[in-house]
């Protein structure tokens, strides 16, 4: 077993400098410097020394705000060589099987368009700095992880162990729990969704497509009890048990397990279910249409923003804990993953205890 480390940062761009500036020396060597370049850049460097000298001071609300936006990108900026380097230092459990690896939020699993880094194109590298893959194997996904989304990541050495942990997935004998700040506390305070979910068109000045709620029932025209419908045939059946750790400030911090795999599946039966959207959720947060989340006055006046720059705001859902099941006579494989620091951060900011160490 490893010691966890995030995927900060720091930590990266250490990694990045350190390359920058070696490749810059060696560049400066080749080329040489002429005295123009010189006395021009001392100019230049003055003249920011001044600047910071007369620049008005920064309000701690413009500070969280830096640091939110900061976080937003900074990721996309790394070297794909040195996010792999990152990640395989936040190895989190490694047998001779899989790799399970503390994902970074902001990285998509695979490339999308208008985001330079992803964790496939790190996966070659990834390979070769890992212990027991033989030379030219690859390494596998055995599930999936939305791009905002952070915490454990099982990756397979084998395309055998990959369909072994998918199956296992499949049929229901892998426990995963995510952790989930969210806006409003969810009523009742523990339940299972079980409410199907379908891709929807949604129009207006910005049509897209977002995934909804099919429900299996509606309030029945008396209005004191439901009736069954007819399902719809592109729905996938969506089932999420929840648990209120605790609340305050009118936010919760919630404990989702979900049963089955479906897209966005805890973020729609958080905001469409439970009326109570993951914190950060700017697509789920309003249905119609698409804008950064609308928090409330005092939820905004605790986490120091003002609602212009919630758009700043990352989403809070965490994997947190995978439990894979072994063969007889061995002990289940539990993979545990510590909070992100912008997540601990949240919590302190609206009062609501850090949840215990596993």
């Amino acid at each position: 077993m490893r010691h966890a480390r995030e995927v900060t940062y720091t930590m990266l761009m250490r990694a990045y400098a350190t390359a920058s500036k070696t490749e810059t020396v060696a560049s400066n060597r080749k080329t040489g410097l002429k005295a123009a370049d010189i006395a021009n850049r001392l100019r230049s460097e003055k003249e920011k020394r001044t600047d910071d000298k007369n620049e008005v001071p920064v309000s701690p609300l413009q500070n969280r705000v830096n640091e939110l936006k900061q976080f937003t990108q900074q990721l996309q900026s790394i070297h794909p060589s040195v996010l792999a380097k990152a990640l395989y230092r936040s190895t989190l459990y490694e047998d001779q099987n899989i790799i399970a690896i503390n994902k970074p939020y902001g990285v998509p699993l695979h490339s999308v368009d208008g985001i330079r880094n992803c964790i496939a194109e790190c996966l070659p590298l990834l390979a070769k700095i890992t212990d027991g893959i033989q030379a030219g194997s690859q390494l596998h996904f055995c599930h999936s992880l939305e791009k905002e989304s952070t915490g454990v990541l099982i990756l397979a050495k084998t395309e055998e162990a990959a369909e072994h942990v998918q199956t296992l997935i499949r049929s229901h004998k892998v426990e995963r729990t995510f952790m989930a700040v969210t806006v409003g506390v969810p009523v009742p305070s523990e339940g299972v969704i079980d409410i199907p979910i379908i891709e929807k068109e949604v129009m207006g000045p910005q049509p897209h497509f977002k995934m909804g709620l099919s429900p299996l029932f509606k309030v029945n025209d008396e209005g004191d009890g439901v009736t069954r419908v007819r399902a719809n045939r592109q729905a996938q059946n969506a089932v999420t048990q929840y648990r209120v750790l605790d609340s305050t400030s009118g936010c919760s911090l919630v404990e989702l397990q979900p049963v089955t795999g479906v897209k966005n599946q805890l973020r729609v039966h958080m905001a469409l279910a439970l009326t109570c959207p993951i914190l950060g959720d700017h697509k789920y947060a309003h249905w119609n249409k698409l804008a950064p989340q609308k928090l409330p006055e005092g939820t905004l006046r605790r986490l120091g923003l003002v609602q212009s720059k919630t758009r700043y705001l990352p989403l809070h859902l965490h994997s947190r804990r995978i439990v894979l099941p072994r063969v007889k006579g061995q002990g289940d494989i539990t993979v545990s993953c510590p909070l992100p620091k912008y997540f601990t951060n949240t919590l302190k900011r609206l009062q609501i205890p850090l949840p215990g160490k596993e």
